[in-house]
């Protein structure tokens, strides 16, 4: 029997099985269980089809993590529609591209956020524009729990939804500058958190905390895994180490994820308050991506703070999750090294480490290729972009997504990445394009040449790094080079160290030779990324 697998299958399931079960705990405290938070979504569902949203709308959310986000993903694909969540952190020109590149009929924004898309607002072709705290947005916003009360709590009838319909649209930067648009279905996304189940030990008694950015793949997939396993959400709008192990406490939370730079934050804080309790009465597990964990940040976590950390690796296109070094029979036989690796591939998904022509490199632990993927999990395309599309999936080996990074792989299948063939920085989980921050800098009147790279930083992961040349007789400082960069780049793309060289090392035909720059940098590391 073949059944379509939707998104709303979570929901079904949370709402059918958990009705009682608080599902959702707000920022501020607030509780839902899932059978309110069931009726807030069908209330948001009648509230946007009354504004004209219908099967196939874009509805972009710029929210943090929030009850909303999670009710607004649940009401969109309710009607049919395709939710497109936003980097919060990125700055209107961003804002306007992406609003403009999907198209989006509806915009919902959180108050802190929403000035972003106002700034923009008569450029890009959305027609509703709903803001939570509507009262405290500059413009004209229909207040978000106001359309709630005045609608019905009544299910909608749902269109005829099958499991190859676009349901998400995530944006990634892409090597060119431009966000590029993931697009996912509702197979790729159930299918991915049916697999997320599996390898994060997902269960209806977890309590589970967001630290991770809802917005990042819609939060690696636990929206929805969460969910329909009847698990616990407790929102908090923003990382920081202080509100987290209090929540941590206060909920007994279980479960988390966190790019590295949330372990060594909150391994700073642990350091200035010891005697503060880090768990609640029970184990809790946090997952990690992004660069690799060092080994004396895995000790520091698992044996002061009292975590045990999961490590995973993906992408925005592979919903993220494909491989794990979560084996206890592999930690077992060769020790908690082995949480350095990126790990093996999950379940049915089959992932590769190829040359150039698309063939597997021994696994030998040291011969590198590119790490190339197929799964039910991997997106379906990239947005307006059919040339960008084919090649992510012919590039060398046809019918894999190929993912840019470049690694090696041991005997056991586990996966070490060692460089990156892409031009994409990946500095506290956030992916930043190296070519659109040069293009920015190329802009500055005083600057001649300038390259864009990876540096180590024990905060980061990865550090973004400008190495700059002047032209002759200017006089320019890091300062400048810096406070340039801020008036046309989202914070986290800005240049947290920036050098001046007489020349940068180019080819015959005038490429910067970047593997050349990170090679000096990265000296005495055991892989050229964090």
């Amino acid at each position: 029997m073949k059944v379509q697998m939707r998104t709303l299958d979570f929901l079904d399931r949370a709402v059918d099985l958990y009705d009682d079960v608080v599902g959702v705990i707000a920022h501020d405290g607030t509780e839902y269980t899932y059978a309110e938070f069931g009726e807030r979504v069908n209330r948001l569902s009648n509230a946007l089809a009354d504004l004209g949203v219908k099967q196939g709308s874009r509805v972009a959310l710029l929210a943090p993590n929030t009850h909303y986000f999670l009710e607004t993903l649940y009401a969109t694909n309710q009607l049919g529609a395709v939710f497109v969540p936003m980097n919060y952190r990125l700055v209107p020109e961003d804002f306007e591209y992406i609003l403009d590149d999907c198209a989006a009929n509806t915009v919902i924004a959180d108050y802190d956020y929403a000035e972003n898309v106002e700034t923009v607002r008569d450029s890009i072709p959305a027609e509703n524009y709903v803001g939570y705290r509507a009262d405290e947005i500059e413009g004209d916003w229909l207040d978000y729990e106001g359309l709630l009360a005045d609608a019905s709590a009544e299910a909608p009838e749902r269109p005829d939804i099958v499991e190859d319909d676009d349901a998400s649209i995530n944006y990634t930067s892409g090597t060119t500058g431009d966000p590029k648009g993931v697009v996912r279905t509702h197979r790729t996304e159930h299918w991915h958190a049916l697999v997320l189940n599996q390898h994060m030990e997902i269960r209806d008694d977890d309590t589970y905390l967001w630290t991770l950015p809802m917005f990042h793949c819609n939060g690696w997939g636990h929206t929805y895994a969460i969910t329909g396993t009847g698990g616990t959400h407790v929102c908090q709008r923003t990382f920081d180490p202080e509100g987290t192990l209090r929540r941590i406490r206060d909920h007994d939370v279980s479960f988390m994820c966190g790019a590295p730079t949330v372990l060594n934050r909150v391994i700073a804080y642990h350091e200035e308050h010891p005697d503060e309790p880090t768990t609640g009465d029970r184990e809790l597990r946090i997952a990690t991506a992004g660069s690799a964990p060092p080994r004396a940040t895995i000790e520091t976590v698992e044996d002061e703070i009292g975590w045990r950390i999961i490590h995973i690796y993906g992408l925005t296109e592979t919903s993220p999750i494909i491989t794990t070094s979560n084996s206890p029979r592999r930690i077992a036989q060769r020790g908690r090294d082995i949480k350095s690796f990126q790990g093996s591939e999950t379940l049915a998904t089959d992932v590769r480490v190829v040359d150039d022509d698309g063939e597997d490199v021994p696994r030998d632990g040291g011969t590198m290729g590119e790490i190339v993927v197929k799964g039910n999990q991997v997106m379906d395309r990239y947005l307006n972009k059919e040339e960008a599309t084919y090649e992510a999936f012919n590039a060398k080996k046809p019918g894999y997504f190929h993912t840019g990074d470049l690694a090696s792989w041991n005997e056991d299948g586990m996966i070490s990445i060692k460089d990156r063939e892409k031009d994409i920085i990946i500095s506290g989980g956030e992916n930043v394009s190296s070519l659109q921050v040069e293009d920015v800098l190329y802009d500055h009147p005083a600057i001649a040449k300038a390259a864009v790279i990876p540096t180590p930083s024990d905060e980061w992961g990865e550090m973004v790094t400008a190495l700059v040349v002047r032209k002759p007789g200017e006089d320019l400082s890091e300062e400048e080079v810096t406070e340039f960069a801020r008036e046309h780049l989202a914070g986290y793309k800005i240049p947290r160290r920036v050098e001046f060289v007489d020349d940068l090392p180019e080819t015959a035909t005038g490429k910067v030779q970047k593997y050349q720059l990170r090679q000096e940098y990265w000296e005495g590391e055991e892989r050229l990324i964090g």
